[in-house]
């Protein structure tokens, strides 16, 4: 099983990544007058917020289980891909107040060679960054660090498309191309935000574990059915890395006790090297007993 630990200082690079970017950016878009680059700036402020936000969540989600939350407190990472979307569409709305006044009131750049190359070091930094968290984030299924990785990479290719409007704006002469880049930034940042929240309100609804780890639950069990013994009633969940597994196991009703309790030690081991974070509830009964084919209870 995975040792998973508390993984906040893996926010704390977003969070310096934002600083350094913001700056970088800033100065850039200072230099220039260009309105996609300070879209681009803007951004980056709201990577600042949501990597505020995911240590927060981070801190929390590895806490123990307590009194009150008795199967821990992995869910907080949900709720900061949450508000990090939610951020994400409030950057897009002013960057596309800010995108249509600069439409309808153009104006020329300056520098822009400096502040293009600006941009591309802020660029490469964010990548950096991006491919990092997302590593970590699906190594230990850290839906905040993914969010944020996937975000910092958005931000990537965003920037990638402002240093090429802002790039033709310079050799076009044609300033309103500035805004309708900006405008281009601004939807696409909407589509990403829109994905963040999806995802995460799904989370917080028990969504059942991934295609591949189901899978993985039912060849365990498929080594274990015959002899009369059985499985039924299967049933999973999944709470930021952790994954929850309930069924049914059948047996002969001419067991004891110890018997039974010795199979379900077995099952229980094989489960948790097939699926790690895995926490498995059984329930068993006699498998010739009609009564022990009812679902559970809803």
């Amino acid at each position: 099983m995975s040792e998973r630990g508390d993984l906040s200082k893996w926010a704390l690079l977003s969070v310096a990544a934002a600083v350094v970017t913001i700056s970088l950016k800033t100065y850039a878009w200072w230099i220039t007058g260009s309105v996609g680059l300070l879209s681009d700036a803007a951004e980056s402020v709201v990577n600042l917020v949501a990597a505020a936000g995911a240590f927060i969540a981070l801190k929390v989600a590895a806490r123990p289980s307590d009194d009150d939350h008795n199967f821990g407190h992995t869910k907080s990472e949900y709720f900061s891909a949450v508000v990090e979307g939610v951020m994400i569409v409030v950057a897009a709305g002013v960057i596309l107040y800010t995108a249509v006044e600069r439409l309808i009131n153009p104006q020329e750049l300056e520098a822009v060679g400096i502040g293009l190359l600006i941009s591309v070091g802020a660029t490469v930094v964010n990548g950096l960054v991006a491919w990092k968290l997302i590593t970590v984030g699906r190594a230990h299924r850290s839906m905040s660090l993914e969010a944020d990785g996937k975000h910092l990479l958005t931000d990537v290719w965003t920037t990638v498309g402002v240093i090429g409007g802002v790039a033709l704006v310079g050799i076009t002469g044609w300033p309103p191309l500035d805004s309708l880049v900006a405008m281009a930034v601004a939807v696409n940042i909407i589509l990403v935000g829109w994905r963040l929240v999806r995802d995460s309100t799904m989370g917080l609804m028990d969504t059942v574990i991934p295609e591949s780890e189901r899978d993985a639950v039912d060849e365990v069990l498929d080594q274990f059915r015959g002899d009369g013994v059985d499985f039924h009633d299967v049933r999973t969940r999944e709470a930021g890395h952790m994954r929850f597994v309930q069924m049914h196991m059948l047996v002969p009703g001419t067991w004891t006790v110890q018997q039974a309790h010795d199979l379900v030690e077995e099952v229980e081991a094989a489960l948790h090297d097939a699926v790690d974070d895995l926490r498995p509830t059984i329930h068993l009964e006699p498998i010739d007993d009609p009564r022990s084919y009812e679902p559970w209870r809803r």
